[in-house]
Order: structure tokens, then C-alpha cells, then sequence
């Protein structure tokens, strides 16, 4: 799968100029904007005019199986939103979505929006009473036991398989960027803390042959992690620690501690405590690396940081938030570490990289 793609490739650009009426109506309307996004994605109608293009109307519909009243529907909402184009009467695919496909990361883009589909929207309708209770009230309508989503995804098997295949998908979109910017070729062993189906571990492992990496991962996420190490051929350089990263102290004999996207999910307490325990397992030159989405310090953006900080507020957990540059560092310093490097990772998502040494 190609990732050197021109999505990561472009930085975001900030909305400027005053407001106008139909940057508003996009804002009412958003959620319905979005729902067409996926209804296109589950219909398949991006692959269809990908391999297709110039159909019309009505030979869209024959190969969708929609109704007319449907696909007028459908085509309505995906031209006017600029997914599709009409030109003398048949249809194609944007340039942007072309592009995916292309440089192959439509089925990335494809999984984040199915995360947005199938873990986020239900649980925002309390976006309000999150902020009000400065807790994740949306998490109640995940069900389990669990004290946060995490907890209560294999309650959950579709919800599950939805949430892994985002978090490998945006993992494949986004360690590029993480690999451009840090050199791990002189680390001996990393520990990858809340690190997934091993998604991080497989790619650094892959990445650096001398390198072995441990999963702190959660009990109930474990076995999967281990499945997939194995799948990749990795089981002897790549291992799993379940336990709770809250609870116990980091497992020891590793020189480099990594948090890719784990501290966006916590509470700024919570996170002070992560890097102190990172400080607490390293040896002295021993490196800590925080890979995440991040916003900017003046608190106007980027805007995906502000719209993915919905989520993080009103699901996952007791916290979280995409958090700024200066949040994070400040963090570091109170575990102990004298200073945290910035590296803005200038791409289309707002990811940045920070390190520091002890």
C-alpha cells in the first residue's frame, strides 16, 4: 500500500475571511453532508466511477440497485458537496477522490469514514452534556460494563472490528510522518504503550530490523495484538504486556517509550502520570516519543483538531481532547524530562511529533 500520497504531502489550510452564509449552512447541515459520505462509501459508488467513469443517471442506479427517487437523492447530495461530478449528463468522481484511489489509500480514507459512521455519530448527540458534565456522557450509549469505550469494545464485535480497522488504517496514513521525522535507528528496544492490534509495532519493527518493540496493551485487546504480530511473522521480535498502563509501572528494559495517539484520549493528570512512569522506566539518555494530532497554541485550529475533539470529549473516555503544543509540554516537564523538541509534521491531518531525553 503506497502512503507517500499528497494528502500527507499538503498541509491544512485555515479558514480565512468572514463567515458567509453558505459556510454556515455547511455547518447546520454537517452531519447530513457526512451521512452522504457514507451512504456513497457503503453503496460503493466512488468504486464504481472510479472503474466507470462517465455513467449516467440511470445506469448508476441499474449497478447500485437504487430506486430513481434514491439515486436522485444520492447524486444530489455528493455532486453538490463536490464528491461527484455531473458533466453533460454523466457522472465521475472528484479529483481528490481519483487521487486515492490511485495513490491507494482510498480504503484508509474509506475506514475513517466508517469510524465516524459506527463509533462516533450516536455517542456526539451528547457532545452538550459532556461539556457540561466535563465527563464522556456518549459513552453510555456503548454497551458494556467497561469504564471507558476501550473496555468495552469486545462487548461489541462489529463496534470492535469498525474501531481496529480505523486505528490500523489511520496508523498506515500517519507512521510515514512518524518515520520521516524520527530516526530510530539508534534504539535498541521501544515499548509501545496502548499500542493496539500492533499496528505501530509491526511498522517500526518492519522499518528498523534491529529493533524489538513490546505492546502494553490491555488485557482484553491483547490476544488480538498477538494475532496480528504473528500474522506479520514479527512474534520474535515483537512482544505483548497485558496489563494496565494506570496501574502497574512500565515494563523495563526498553530505551525508547512511545505514545502514538494514546495521550489525546486522557485527562492532562492522566497524561503527566503516563510520561512520569515513561521517565520512572527509562535509563538515564533513554528517549520518550509522543506522535498525535495536535493543535495549535493560539486555539484556533487546525480544524481537525477542533471537530476530532468531539469525539475524544463525549466518548472514549473520562478525558481527552486533541491538546495543544504547549499542553504537552508542559506535561514532559513535570515527569521529569528538562525539555521536549517540537516537530510539526506539516501534513493534511494536524499531526506533530514531540521528544525529549532523559
Amino acid at each position: 500500500m503506497k502512503t507517500d500520497n499528497a494528502l500527507l504531502k499538503v498541509a491544512a489550510r485555515p479558514a480565512t475571511g468572514p463567515l458567509t452564509h453558505d459556510d454556515l449552512t455547511f455547518i447546520l447541515f454537517g452531519a447530513s453532508a457526512a451521512q452522504y459520505l457514507n451512504a456513497a462509501c457503503e453503496l460503493n459508488l466512488f468504486e464504481l466511477l472510479e472503474h466507470k467513469p462517465g455513467l449516467a443517471k440511470e445506469e448508476i442506479a441499474l449497478r447500485l440497485e437504487l430506486q430513481p427517487r434514491a439515486i436522485d437523492i444520492l447524486l444530489l447530495g455528493t455532486t453538490s458537496l463536490r464528491l461527484t461530478e455531473r458533466v453533460d449528463g454523466a457522472y465521475r468522481n472528484a479529483e481528490v477522490i481519483s487521487r486515492m484511489f490511485k495513490e491507494e489509500t482510498w480504503a484508509i480514507f474509506k475506514s475513517v469514514v466508517g469510524f465516524e459512521q459506527y463509533i462516533c455519530y450516536e455517542g456526539q448527540v451528547d457532545f452538550t452534556e459532556s461539556l457540561k458534565a466535563n465527563r464522556n456522557v456518549g459513552l453510555r450509549r456503548v454497551r458494556g460494563a467497561g469504564r471507558d469505550l476501550y473496555h468495552r469494545l469486545s462487548e461489541n464485535p462489529h463496534m470492535e472490528q469498525v474501531f481496529y480497522e480505523y486505528m490500523r488504517s489511520w496508523s498506515e496514513l500517519s507512521n510515514p510522518l512518524l518515520f520521516k521525522h524520527v530516526d530510530f535507528s539508534g534504539v535498541r528496544k521501544v515499548l509501545d504503550v496502548g499500542g493496539g492490534d500492533g499496528v505501530n509495532a509491526i511498522a517500526l519493527a518492519q522499518a528498523y530490523p534491529n529493533v524489538e518493540v513490546t505492546v502494553l496493551e490491555i488485557p482484553g485487546t491483547a490476544p488480538l495484538t498477538r494475532r496480528r504480530i504473528a500474522e506479520a511473522g514479527l512474534s520474535e521480535r515483537i512482544k505483548v504486556h497485558a496489563g494496565d498502563m494506570f496501574a502497574e509501572p512500565f515494563p523495563p528494559g526498553h530505551d525508547c517509550v512511545l505514545f502514538s495517539h494514546q495521550l489525546v484520549i486522557w485527562t492532562p493528570e492522566e497524561n503527566t502520570s503516563l510520561l512520569r512512569r515513561a521517565y520512572e522506566a527509562l535509563p538515564p539518555g533513554g528517549r520518550v516519543v509522543i506522535f498525535s494530532s495536535i493543535s495549535n497554541d493560539a486555539g484556533d485550529g487546525p480544524l481537525m483538531a477542533a471537530l476530532d475533539s468531539v469525539y475524544f470529549a463525549a466518548i472514549p473516555a473520562e478525558g481527552g481532547m486533541i491538546y495543544a503544543w504547549e499542553q504537552y509540554e508542559s506535561w514532559v516537564k513535570a515527569a521529569g524530562f528538562k525539555r521536549a523538541d517540537r516537530i510539526p509534521c506539516g501534513a493534511w491531518t494536524p499531526h506533530g511529533v514531540l521528544q525529549a531525553t532523559k
